[in-house]
């Protein structure tokens, strides 16, 4: 390229400035798919909050520990408000009539929703075992407290005609079912679960008021 001078220069060649080069901006492949993974991700949160919120209903907790082999009643449990709990299976807070009176299958914890699988309508009998009641006085009772699934040992004493003579103890090895304290009377309910060729021996025992409870191991 050359410039024209004045006074009769010759002309003299400038500096041909060079083109300009627009650099086009490559797209990652690698940042494209984290994007689509993230709207995708976005997706299925909303999805799974809608399905949350349609899954919100009333549903059973427990109130205060329920031992195992306990009765539940209506102050053991309390009505709350649950936002999904997919897979947890709880009870709802309808259904409340048809679990009262059911035993505890397993020790329940204050704070947990409840399921039907924590409860049972058996009664706490092993095969070959059948039940029977026993009426202690306060002082007989081997614990403050007995609870289902407590193990006890009962032990004949001797009898009133004895003379004097004594002749070996019998024992008998049962399971705490329940126990009940009787209303303004100092006696508990004891029941047991025994071997069913034990019931007659015990029996016949407790119609003569000769048995003594040990506790053996407590549930």
């Amino acid at each position: 390229m050359s410039v024209a001078t004045r006074n009769g220069t010759p002309p003299v060649d400038a500096p041909v400035a060079p083109p300009r080069v627009v650099r086009q901006r490559r797209v990652r492949p690698g940042l494209l798919g984290l994007a689509v993974l993230l709207i995708a991700l976005g997706g299925l949160g909303s999805a799974f909050a809608v399905t949350s919120v349609r899954a919100t209903g009333s549903y059973l907790a427990v109130a205060r520990t329920v031992e195992v082999g306990s009765v539940v009643s209506a102050d053991d449990l309390v009505s709350v408000q649950v936002a999904g709990g997919q897979g947890l299976d709880p009870v709802p807070a309808g259904q409340l009539a048809d679990v009262v009176g059911m035993r505890a299958a397993v020790s329940l914890a204050p704070g947990t929703l409840l399921t039907m699988a924590q409860l049972t309508d058996d009664p706490l009998l092993g095969p070959g075992q059948q039940q029977f009641a026993l009426g202690l006085k306060a002082a007989q009772v081997p614990a403050p407290k007995l609870r289902p699934g407590d193990e006890v040992l009962l032990v004949s004493t001797p009898s009133n005609d004895s003379n004097g003579t004594s002749s070996g103890a019998t024992r008998f090895t049962a399971t705490v079912t329940d126990a009940v304290s009787t209303d303004g009377r100092d006696e508990v309910v004891v029941y047991l679960a025994l071997a069913v060729r034990d019931v007659p021996a015990v029996v016949a025992l407790a119609a003569q008021d000769r048995i003594a409870v040990v506790l053996t191991r407590a549930a």
